[in-house]
């Protein structure tokens, strides 16, 4: 079978182990690159969250932005831009809490570039306290959301496993901060919703991923795997049910952002797409490559974790020797994959079949009256 008929059949056999030492690597260097950026450029807040105002009027199709910065002398630090539309082009001044007092002279200057009357002028003026006040309402709702999935993880699942997924989620949530800061994108309350939906779309992954691990743990294969081996193995029977979860779900996203965000130029519609886009894409990686071997390394720091490696790999090792002093494979040392049975799934180890832990031994027959 191939690597895609496995992966639909849940039986693929990818060995993750190499993969998560180069992935927390990776991640690292991401959340290190995404951390300068933060302190170097800073996000792009919108209005809701810095207060200011905004104006914008529709103009000819030969207007530019340097047309529009020449004609609008009364704001100094603007932000301009030129937005397409359904209806035609629009020239949009942003500025903040200082220009709110010559809204008036805005108004009427942008009314003559666009030759429009004044009602025309779309404004939207927010005081620096309201923005203020939602600063404050968004970074209580994140703070919430952590203490809540944090307690309901660590009943539900395990404290480490609940380590591993905020990690991961922290992974999700600096990275987009750092493209969003990298790109300029505006960050509005829009964006904030949509962050707080694909971290439940990351933790999804990641529980559903955690909640195999402790199924398998259960099992009667686990005393004959690492905990790498285990979480391996896990990761394997339900990777094509995080694949396809993400599929269907950044396809009508992608949807959103192109024809709602870019063709039909809905900016509160783009801001929330965009940040779901990068999101999910990001939540599906961390949950593989993030929460895993963070948990991994969580557990392989147990006690009792660390006596069964060692008991197992003493195990490995004599039987090992065992197969070099009886000549196996022609006089040559047997590999650890060779001198073991391969175990590919959890219904694979002959133990499961009895409840003595060997092989079924065959039915004893009657004695004849």
């Amino acid at each position: 079978m191939s690597l895609l008929d496995d992966l639909f059949a849940g039986q693929s056999t990818i060995d993750f182990r190499p993969r998560w030492r180069i992935s927390l690597r990776v991640a690292f260097a991401l959340i290190t690159i995404s951390l300068l950026l933060l302190l170097v450029r800073g996000l792009n807040l919108s209005i809701d969250f810095q207060g200011g105002g905004v104006w914008e009027v529709p103009v000819a199709d030969d207007v530019t932005v340097a047309d529009a910065r020449s004609a609008v002398t009364a704001i100094d630090d603007a932000r301009i831009q030129l937005v397409g539309t359904s209806s035609g082009n629009q020239i949009r001044f942003q500025s903040g809490t200082e220009a709110l007092e010559r809204s008036d002279e805005i108004v009427t200057q942008m009314a003559e570039l666009g030759g429009v009357d004044r009602d025309a002028v779309g404004v939207s003026e927010i005081g620096p306290t309201w923005g203020d006040q939602i600063t404050s309402q968004a970074l209580r709702a994140l703070a919430l959301f952590f203490v809540v999935v944090a307690l309901y993880l660590a009943w539900r699942l395990e404290w480490r496993m609940a380590l591993g997924a905020l990690a991961a989620v922290v992974h999700d949530l600096l990275i987009t901060s750092g493209v969003y800061a990298l790109f300029g994108f505006e960050v509005s309350p829009a964006t904030v919703i949509a962050l707080l939906t694909i971290l439940g779309y990351s933790l999804y992954d990641t529980v559903v991923v955690f909640d195999k691990v402790l199924d398998n743990e259960r099992s009667i294969i686990a005393e004959r795997l690492s905990i790498e081996e285990l979480v391996s193995q896990s990761m394997n029977q339900v990777l094509m049910r995080s694949i396809n979860t993400t599929i269907t779900t950044v396809l009508p996203v992608l949807s959103m952002l192109l024809i709602g965000g870019v063709l039909l130029g809905g900016a509160g519609i783009r801001d929330f797409a965009l940040a779901l886009f990068i999101g999910l894409l990001l939540g599906t990686y961390s949950s593989i490559f993030v929460a895993a071997p963070i948990l991994v390394w969580l557990k392989e720091r147990e006690p009792e974790v660390r006596r069964a490696a060692e008991m197992e790999a003493r195990r490995r090792e004599r039987e090992k020797s065992a197969a070099t002093a009886a000549g196996g494979n022609d006089g040559e040392a047997l590999d650890d994959e060779e001198a073991k049975p391969v175990i590919t799934r959890l219904d694979d180890d002959p133990r499961l079949l009895s409840p003595g832990g060997g092989p079924p031994r065959p039915r004893k027959k009657g004695k004849r009256r």
